[in-house]
């Protein structure tokens, strides 16, 4: 066991280095995002979020003293309790711009989903450890996901989408350190691409496309679409009754393709349904923002403006003018990167690319040198989270990504996001601090 000398001399301190700047940067800019045109402070936003950033980095080293041989006993009570509070969280929660995702009083609360992804991480990389003799079995592919499934579930009855979409990545990033089968993860992708685009294509077909192609129709209008998967799952059938009397190798692809078109279809449908019109809209608008310039599109189109209004250099510190005049929306948590790049241009944007980069970069490097398969796949869980929110978020205010609600971790307003990250990074310095125990 190691001394708490001896562990800080191990830890990565430019992680922990490259944490801070960007926790600075976001105090400094929140704090610029509430002054309004007439030079007038009149959010104290910042306040919060230097309090936030101030403890995360405390829990972060913190977390660092935990035993990490000793975490893998917990992750079942650490799972079930969080997916406890999430059905708490479900019935009793506060409602916050349109989900139950809150708990709390007055303006102290906390967003439990934050803290589940840490959780799922955790008791995946357990699974993925404990089901290594199962190699690339199809029952290894299911039960881990469905590790995910669960709370993303929870999270999307609230609902969450944004936070929602976080667990999927993370998921694809442990199964795909922790070996499970790339032809199962490339079903799990190709499915909900389909999924996605068939939720959307109703939208697209009606309010963008010119010449709204009719052969479209059969895949998400009803009752045509019932007929396809009727056919699809036919071909199913046909092809797994193929497979087992014949042993053709073509049997099992066609299997493949029907399944991923039967549940692709199928999910597209409750997408529909359980999607409200404006998260659709949201990637509706991404594919074309003058869709809707005065609703969804707006966000998009101000964002891009004030990206481009900085220039190489940008404006100066407090003297960006999109968000001072109120043109760009959540400014302190969905469009802080915007706010960044306007007032220091190019090279604001590319020192926070730089910082994201160097922390994935040195993430990587601890995963090689890990022996334990739980230990690389928390670590791959913890990468893939910060890797998908910085690509998200930026490729949102660029507009070239779809706008999904998902903060810039470390940067954006919010101490549960920011809490929850601060844990997962905290975890992987201390595994990778102790990489070398026996």
């Amino acid at each position: 066991m190691l001394t708490i000398r001896t562990l800080s001399r191990s830890i990565d301190w430019i992680v922990v280095a490259a944490i801070a700047t960007l926790m600075t940067l976001g105090v400094m800019f929140i704090y610029s995002s509430g002054i309004n045109s007439e030079g007038d402070l009149v959010s104290s936003e910042y306040i919060k979020q230097a309090i936030w950033a101030a403890t995360g980095i405390l829990v972060m080293l913190g977390v660092t003293l935990l035993e990490p041989k000793r975490l893998p006993d917990y992750t079942v009570i650490i799972y079930g309790f969080f997916l406890i509070v999430l059905v708490y969280t479900l019935i009793f929660g506060r409602v916050v711009n349109g989900a139950r995702s809150w708990l709390g009083v007055g303006d102290l609360g906390i967003q439990p989903s934050e803290f589940m992804k840490i959780a799922t991480i955790v008791f995946l990389s357990r699974y993925i450890e404990m089901s290594l003799h199962e190699g690339h079995s199809f029952k290894r592919f299911a039960v881990s996901l469905a590790i995910v499934v669960v709370p993303m579930g929870l999270i999307l009855s609230q609902p969450d989408f944004g936070t929602a979409l976080v667990f999927l990545p993370i998921y694809l990033g442990v199964a795909f350190i922790g070996g499970v089968s790339p032809r199962y993860l490339a079903f799990l992708m190709l499915t909900g691409s389909l999924a996605i685009v068939m939720t959307v294509m109703p939208l697209w077909q009606g309010l963008v496309s010119t010449k709204p192609a009719l052969f479209m129709r059969l895949f998400y209008e009803a009752p045509y679409v019932y007929y396809v998967m009727g056919a699809a799952l036919l071909a199913l059938m046909l092809a797994i009754a193929g497979y087992r009397f014949f042993r053709k190798r073509y049997y099992y692809w066609i299997s493949y393709v029907s399944l991923i078109g039967f549940l692709g279809l199928g999910s597209s449908l409750v997408g529909q349904r359980i999607l409200k019109d404006y998260q659709v809209m949201r990637l509706v608008v991404f594919l074309d923002p003058s869709v809707d310039p005065l609703g969804s599109g707006w966000n998009i189109l101000q964002s891009i403006t004030a990206i481009g209004s900085g220039g190489f250099l940008g404006k100066g510190f407090l003297q960006g003018t999109q968000s001072h005049y109120r043109y760009l929306p959540q400014q302190s948590t969905d469009f802080i990167f915007s706010i960044i790049s306007e007032e220091l241009g190019f090279i604001g944007g590319v020192l926070v690319f730089a910082l994201f980069l160097l922390i994935a970069f040195r993430l990587i490097l601890s995963i090689r040198t890990l022996s334990s398969a739980f230990q690389r796949s928390v670590v791959a869980g913890v990468f893939s989270m910060i890797l998908f929110h910085f690509m998200i978020n930026t490729g949102m205010t660029m507009g070239i990504m779809p706008i999904t609600g998902i903060p810039l971790l470390f940067l954006s307003y919010g101490g549960s996001s920011l809490w929850a990250i601060c844990l997962g990074v905290g975890l992987c310095l201390g595994i990778g601090a102790r990489r070398y125990e026996s």
